[in-house]
């Protein structure tokens, strides 16, 4: 998810989940953080207030391995928007530079495959090799707009297929070959999402009303969705009123990570209640804590106040 607005009042620039929604990685203009999304616990940062690296506008994880994928921005020559770099998060250092004739709008990542969305083009790559292995003709696609499931055995990229309504073109990934085209909508295409095992998709259009989901495999509309994480409440259970459980989070451009728990009861009503709010933005990592203590320390011991006491002899 990258900020599509032009304003500079948002601090955060991009956000994005890794595969398996573990952890979540958010940028700035001054680098990037990575956060566990279970404790909220900052894991890695590049760049901060003291030390700016500059502003980036995708930053992809490989589940949580080494491995990220990160575009700049644009606001410094050495983080142009036309480069891919592949950075190693334990030694700091970039792996590989990939570079395009136009602006990089999404990159997607599994453990075979990398894939980077141009406005009219769409590039498969093998991830260990980074040979090209396909190239996709889009119509175009000024947002990046794009779904991926990153499973292997059900590994599909979908891509609107049009303009001027809301049809999905899906790729298999591994593959590569297009596996169907779904007439979703109407209107055109707002947002998709596929399912981490590529059995479902869900649309929506910029009209906004409806959201379908269809069974990839059929390519047919059902009534199943799944948002982050979605619980069946046991028979036994205290709740008894409560059908189901969801648990939704949230990472807003003013700097806030909200998750959500939502209840559905069997008359189908809703009821929302916010669990955990932080600022990501003040978060500070472990070893960032440990070396503001030893600083404290230090200058505790270096500059302690001696007193001398005097003393007079009558």
């Amino acid at each position: 998810m990258a900020n599509q607005s032009s304003s500079s009042s948002y601090p955060i620039l991009c956000a994005s989940f890794n595969q398996d929604n573990s952890c979540f990685a958010i940028a700035t203009r001054d680098g990037f953080k990575i956060f566990d999304a279970n404790t909220g616990r900052l894991c890695y940062e590049r760049g901060n207030g003291i030390n700016t690296i500059g502003a980036f506008v995708i930053v992809e994880m490989l589940y949580a391995s080494s491995l990220l994928a990160i575009v700049g921005a644009g606001e410094q020559a050495s983080l142009s928007p036309r480069r891919l770099c592949l950075f190693n998060v334990t030694t700091g250092n970039a792996l590989r530079d990939l570079n395009f004739l136009t602006s990089i709008l999404a990159v997607r990542v599994n453990r075979k495959r990398l894939v980077v969305i141009l406005q009219e083009k769409t590039y498969i790559y093998d991830i260990n090799s980074l040979d090209i292995l396909d190239t996709i003709d889009t119509v175009p696609n000024f947002k990046g707009l794009c779904a991926f499931s990153p499973s292997l055995d059900g590994c599909f990229l979908a891509l609107p297929a049009s303009t001027t309504k809301g049809s999905v073109l899906v790729y298999n990934v591994m593959e590569r070959h297009s596996h169907c085209e779904i007439d979703a909508h109407r209107s055109p295409l707002a947002a998709m999402v596929l399912s981490s095992n590529g059995m479902y998709i869900a649309t929506a259009s910029e009209q906004g009303t409806i959201i379908r989901v269809h069974l990839v495999s059929d390519v047919t509309k059902c009534s199943y969705a799944v948002i982050r994480k979605v619980d069946k409440v046991a028979e036994s259970s205290m709740s008894e009123s409560t059908a189901y459980r969801a648990t939704i989070s949230l990472i807003a451009y003013s700097g806030y990570f909200l998750e959500y728990s939502l209840s559905i009861n069997h008359q189908n009503e809703s009821s929302w209640i916010l669990e955990h709010e932080f600022n990501l933005l003040t978060v500070i990592s472990e070893q960032r804590q440990l070396m503001i203590r030893s600083l404290i320390h230090l200058f505790s011991h270096q500059y302690r106040p001696v007193f001398y006491v005097s003393k007079h002899i009558a």
